[in-house]
């Protein structure tokens, strides 16, 4: 289901939402520079945006390929019955969600560019 993979990936996108926050606490002020190691906990921040990235983009490429198997399919299945009604409304279902998948990982772009701005 379509939505429950957005779903998915709005929770696993709180990372890149919360960015600035995530550096505004890492960061340690004037007073606390001595007692925090602000090197090694952007570093820490930095993998934990990495791995975010890494598997929200592996989620939605492994959609966009399983979907596009099934569209596969179901292309082969409307060339032998054409006159089939409800195949013809499942590819075209298939295919909206193909689209909507891939859609994703633009809007995956977006997001980690945004979040790498920041960061740096």
């Amino acid at each position: 289901n379509f939505f429950l993979i957005q779903e998915l990936l709005r929770v696993m996108r709180t990372i890149d939402d919360r960015i600035v926050h995530e550096l505004n606490t890492t960061i340690p002020t004037a007073s606390f520079v001595g007692k925090i190691d602000a090197g090694q906990t952007c570093k820490e921040l930095y993998q934990s945006l990495m791995d975010a990235h890494t598997s929200r983009e592996r989620i939605i490429k492994n959609c966009i390929a399983q979907t596009s198997s099934v569209v596969k399919t179901l292309r082969e299945e409307r060339e032998k019955a054409q006159d089939d009604v409800a195949l013809l409304k499942q590819l075209r279902k298939e295919q909206t969600k193909l689209k909507l998948m891939q859609s994703e990982l633009n809007v995956e772009e977006v997001v980690n560019d945004r979040s790498w701005k920041v960061l740096s």
